[in-house]
């Protein structure tokens, strides 16, 4: 089997097994397994695979047309420039989260200390280290596993991060500056609805807000208080249909400058406020 006819099978495999971006996904999977770029692919189109190469791409050609992420199959994810490595202990960051990121880096300065609660990959934390140069932060997961993944994370961009495994705030005893939430926040009901990739694959502990989809968000606002200085912000992503529940929660909790704030695709996405 040359690339080429290597390529347009993998295209025909997802195609057939409705993945909804196969071509790129077929490019990136044959990339990986036969660890060649571009440039690599044009000049040698029509040359034979080696036959560890074609094992490789078809064992995992076959994965993704399970609907396995692709994030899971490469090991890695694209979050704010940087490059993240995922497994399926831990929520595939996404770019709607870019969002609770950049409001985070309009709000923390140099010196304060950033607690990020529900960190998973810790993506979310990490980015606000890295750039912005001074600031220290503590993620907290109730997943080992996650734990595992943020710390490896970490290392690789050496940021001055400590990670502990904590049901919310359980084991948080000090106060922060800055505390940032992706907590889980979709209904219990609606998971089953989900694209496969999501509710099939990617840890239900990230995912499942319970009944309402907001019972993260009125345990971390109601404790909250007691771990930020004055002064403090807190910020939670949340999902579009949430914004005037929780800034309503975070209002009547007497947190102040409370605003909601809107993606790229114009939907309610950072729910801000300060105590």
């Amino acid at each position: 089997m040359t690339y080429r006819e290597a390529l347009v099978l993998g295209e025909k495999v997802l195609k057939t097994a409705n993945i909804e971006d196969a071509k790129n996904d077929a490019w990136l999977l044959l990339a990986m397994a036969c660890k060649i770029d571009h440039t690599y692919y044009f000049v040698h189109m029509d040359e034979e695979m080696q036959a560890d190469q074609v094992k490789e791409y078809e064992g995992i050609l076959r994965k993704r047309g399970e609907h396995v992420p692709l994030q899971y199959i490469t090991g890695e994810q694209e979050f704010m420039g940087m490059t993240f490595h995922v497994n399926s202990n831990v929520l595939i960051p996404r770019q709607d989260t870019e969002t609770l990121v950049e409001e985070a880096l309009h709000r923390v300065t140099s010196g304060m200390k950033v607690l990020d609660m529900c960190t998973g990959s810790g993506c979310v934390l990490i980015s606000i280290l890295e750039k912005c140069k001074g600031t220290t932060g503590v993620g907290v997961d109730v997943s080992k596993q996650a734990l595992i993944v943020a710390k490896e994370n970490a290392r690789m961009y050496n940021v001055p991060a400590e990670f502990e495994r904590s049901d919310l705030f359980e084991n948080i005893a000090e106060k922060f500056d800055m505390i940032v939430s992706n907590p889980p926040y979709i209904r219990s009901d609606e998971i089953p609805t989900l694209m496969p990739e999501v509710c099939e694959f990617e840890p239900l502990l990230a995912l499942d807000g319970k009944e309402d989809g907001l019972f993260f968000y009125r345990r971390i606002v109601a404790e909250s208080k007691e771990h930020l200085t004055d002064g403090g912000w807190l910020l939670f992503e949340i999902g579009c249909d949430q914004g005037q529940e929780v800034s309503d929660m975070m209002r009547y909790a007497g947190f102040s400058n409370v605003s909601v704030i809107k993606d790229l695709a114009r939907n309610d996405r950072v729910v801000c406020g300060q105590l």
